[in-house]
């Protein structure tokens, strides 16, 4: 029996649901990463899209697609995505979680947090996906030790994923504005505390004042990379897989943990 290979994790900037559809620097770095490391034993993906109160995992052998938003051609809601589940690393979490309660959910499935880029990176559908929720009701240090208390499935083959926007505010969005200045500062911020393993100053993010307000006008697009850093181990480089603001206020920042 071949060893088992340690994966890595990583945060991606999912940005609009019709990066699925399209070939662009962002989808050209999702496609890269999934040729990039031996095939994972399974994903554990923390998408910005599934909100709950108390933590539940997608305990289903099938999950659905789920298409959750409005207002997009037609191609957009006939992708399928049809990984299979994993009802055992959902049992393993709530496992490693305890004794936090972790719901075995059976209605959610994936949603476009994690299959538009799932469709780059594993386009045949065909490595297992779980999706962990955000516990809104918590502060920004429970889902960095979310990752701690994780990190162990990274030694087992399973892929840690988070999918958000480091910035999104999307009252603000502009085709036509260049990236706003509170934008682009934050975006610095983040990733320079980042590249100097400063995992404090991304935990307490709101310590930016006005900038992380209009950065980060709600949580669940920002958390996600706090439980990726969680998992962070001694031997980890951090790498930058890509950046950029798009309309304005949007950030496509990604980072790599190997």
């Amino acid at each position: 029996m071949s060893a088992i290979a340690r994966m890595p994790a990583v945060f991606l900037g999912h940005g609009s649901p019709m990066n699925a559809l399209e070939e662009n620097a962002y989808t050209r770095a999702w496609a890269a990463l999934g040729q990039r490391f031996p095939r994972p034993k399974a994903i554990l993906m923390v998408s910005a899209h599934w909100m709950t109160r108390g933590l539940a995992v997608t305990a289903m052998a099938q999950p659905r697609t789920i298409h959750d938003f409005g207002g997009f051609p037609p191609a957009l809601y006939a992708v399928r995505y049809p990984a299979p589940g994993d009802p055992a690393l959902a049992a393993r979490v709530a496992a490693l979680l305890a004794p936090l309660a972790v719901a075995q959910d059976q209605e959610w499935g994936l949603d476009h947090g994690a299959w538009s880029l799932l469709v780059h990176m594993y386009p045949q559908a065909d490595v297992p996906v779980v999706q962990l929720s955000l516990d809104l009701s918590q502060p920004a240090a429970w889902h960095f030790e979310l990752g701690q208390k994780l990190a162990g499935l990274r030694e087992e083959g399973v892929l840690l994923m988070g999918s958000g926007n480091v910035v999104h505010n999307l009252r603000r969005m502009d085709a036509r504005a260049g990236a706003y200045d509170w934008a682009l500062r934050f975006n610095d911020a983040m990733r320079t505390a980042l590249l100097q393993g400063e995992s404090d100053q991304l935990v307490d993010y709101r310590q930016y004042g006005q900038d992380a307000a209009l950065a980060v006008p709600t949580p669940e697009h920002f958390l996600p990379l706090l439980t990726v850093l969680g998992s962070r181990q001694a031997q980890d480089r951090l790498e930058i897989l890509c950046d950029g603001l798009e309309l304005g206020a949007i950030g496509m920042l990604s980072v790599l943990l190997n």
